[in-house]
């Protein structure tokens, strides 16, 4: 009984973003002109993994007590990189694919060794960094253009056996490939342990510096990724500045929903998964009962507001630090 007692208490941030997603989602569905079909959850579905990705990306920074502005700049970045090297014979764009991962996880890497090496705190790294990776995608593309492999974009955003979104598949696929080896590993161990207080994880022999590389890392391969899909999504590529920190805003609203503390050493980015689907739909609820689209930004904003509020809001119920991972 102890043991589903300490379980719950820790997954109790995660359970209540899936709560919280499934509601919504069936609303959104049972009002929904279509009901609930293939091509529904298909555009959801769709809509939704680009967050998702981008808020596995800040988890991985969140949960080593950072924060990763850069984020939404990569996510732009490899987008429009993608849109010039995905394309062409099917080794071409594999070798585009390649090019592209490798660029995010450049990204992550440029990071963490500024944040580590450097001793700058991450949120002036980032917003750095971020400049740099937005000039970068500017000079690839100061217009929007380009193009991308249309069978692979049909194949990663379409059906599987009509019924199963693929876009669901290949997040659940990344969850499975990054995520799950990576908290269950030394270094990602380390890289709680480093937000819950780096100084208890050094006196325990904790390797702090290659669990934060590796996170900061693995957040931008992951960023990657979902500019690798808004790419599948678009067949284009522009370097929308307002896009990109809208995505790195967003990223952190998401996180703070899936229950991932903003303090560092605790939650999961399956958590920031269910809370980036439930900040997604807000759009689609918006949509079901008919408001004007200007209103979306207004009710995003409100809870984004909220979700940090609410993150910062539950330190002051604690009477010491040791409470907060507890």
């Amino acid at each position: 009984m102890g043991e589903w007692r300490y379980w719950f208490a820790a997954q109790r941030g995660t359970l209540l973003a899936i709560a919280i997603f499934v509601v919504m989602f069936l609303i959104y569905i049972l009002n929904h002109p279509a009901g609930f079909t293939p091509n529904v959850v298909q555009t959801a579905s769709n809509k939704a993994v680009l967050l998702a990705f981008v808020a596995m990306a800040q988890t991985l920074v969140v949960i080593t007590a950072g924060i990763d502005l850069s984020i939404g700049m990569i996510f732009l970045l490899t987008n429009c990189l993608a849109s010039w090297l995905v394309l062409g014979t099917p080794t071409e764009t594999a070798f585009g694919v390649v090019v592209v991962l490798c660029a995010g996880l450049l990204c992550g890497a440029l990071n963490g060794a500024i944040v580590i090496y450097g001793r700058l705190q991450p949120i002036v790294a980032t917003i750095a960094t971020g400049a740099i990776f937005y000039g970068l995608a500017l000079l690839l593309r100061p217009f929007p253009g380009g193009s991308v492999n249309e069978d692979l974009a049909d194949f990663m955003t379409g059906k599987f056996f009509g019924v199963i979104p693929a876009s669901a598949v290949v997040l659940a696929a990344v969850v499975l490939v990054v995520w799950v080896p990576f908290s269950r590993s030394t270094l990602g161990r380390g890289a709680y342990a480093a937000g819950s207080s780096d100084v208890a994880a050094y006196m325990s022999g904790v390797p702090i510096r290659r669990s934060k590389f590796l996170a900061y890392s693995l957040a931008g391969l992951l960023a990657s990724i979902g500019g690798l899909f808004l790419t599948f999504f678009t067949y284009t590529g522009e370097a929308a500045f307002a896009s990109g920190n809208a995505y790195t805003l967003f990223s952190i609203a998401a996180v703070v929903l899936g229950g991932v503390s903003l303090f560092g050493g605790k939650g999961s980015a399956i958590g920031a998964i269910f809370g980036a689907l439930a900040f997604r739909t807000i759009g689609d609820l918006l949509f079901v009962f008919d408001f004007d689209p200007l209103w979306q930004p207004l009710f995003q904003g409100v809870i984004l507001l909220i979700a940090v509020s609410l993150g910062a809001f539950a330190l002051f119920r604690v009477r010491n630090r040791l409470e907060w991972f507890l």
